[in-house]
């Protein structure tokens, strides 16, 4: 029985050491985010500062322009019917500064077909359009900044992806023949790290972008719909 003890002790001592290395092992594999961009070397460093950058950008760019759109898509479904009451009464000054003081795209281009009231009809509706593309430029300012980084960001990781891998054939050819992991790391660090950090940044370009561009979209719709409405108004017999 005694024997029996004495035997299974050292099992027992070989199982704890074999766990705690276990752990140990378990503990050396566990890599944060900020250790795998700190490992990427200079050249993968420099590269995901600059992702970092243009990440910011995005993020800067989409909730400012987003902000923007938003203010200019809120319509009062009453506007049009004081314009229209207005003018069927004659009273085009008190149209125009409604208009004028409206907060929207819509009031400014309503405001530009009221002061062209008594001109003909294509002079009115030219004036509404040239006033039309100016604010849907003042919509869409920035926003092919966005289309640029979810285009450049990948490349610009598949560039560090490259780097990488140059640095890690170089790290091989001149090892003498002896090739250490270690010496490989560094390359292979960079090479990943930097196409993740540029999809990331594409990915996330690439949805702000198109979002901005959808709310964009329903923005001028609306300035078509109430443009069409004004000058209906105007085509109404008095």
């Amino acid at each position: 029985m005694t024997g029996f003890i004495l035997q299974a002790q050292p099992a027992a001592d070989t199982l704890a050491v074999a766990a705690e290395a276990a752990g140990e092992m378990s503990q050396e594999k566990t890599l944060s985010v900020i250790d795998l961009i700190l490992s990427s070397g200079t050249a993968g460093l420099t590269i995901i500062i600059i992702l970092g950058l243009m990440l910011f950008a995005a993020f800067f760019i989409y909730f400012e322009r987003l902000s923007a759109i938003n203010a200019a898509s809120k319509i009062d479904p009453g506007f049009m019917e004081q314009i229209r009451a207005y003018i069927k009464a004659g009273d085009l000054n008190s149209a125009r500064v409604l208009a004028e003081q409206y907060p929207s795209p819509v009031g400014r281009l309503i405001a530009k077909g009221i002061s062209r009231i008594g001109k003909p009809l294509d002079d009115i509706v030219k004036a509404i359009e040239n006033a039309g593309k100016l604010e849907v430029y003042q919509l869409e300012k920035n926003v092919s900044i966005l289309a640029m980084i979810a285009g450049a960001a990948p490349m610009l990781g598949f560039l560090g992806t490259v780097v990488g891998m140059i640095l890690a054939f170089h790290n091989m050819a001149t090892s003498g023949g002896k090739i250490e992991v270690q010496s490989l790391a560094q390359g292979i660090y960079t090479a990943m790290t930097t196409t993740v950090a540029g999809l990331i940044v594409g990915i996330i370009a690439y949805v702000f972008y198109n979002h901005l561009v959808v709310k964009t979209e329903k923005v001028i719709h609306k300035m078509e719909a109430n443009v069409v409405e004004f000058l209906d108004v105007l085509n109404e017999p008095a």
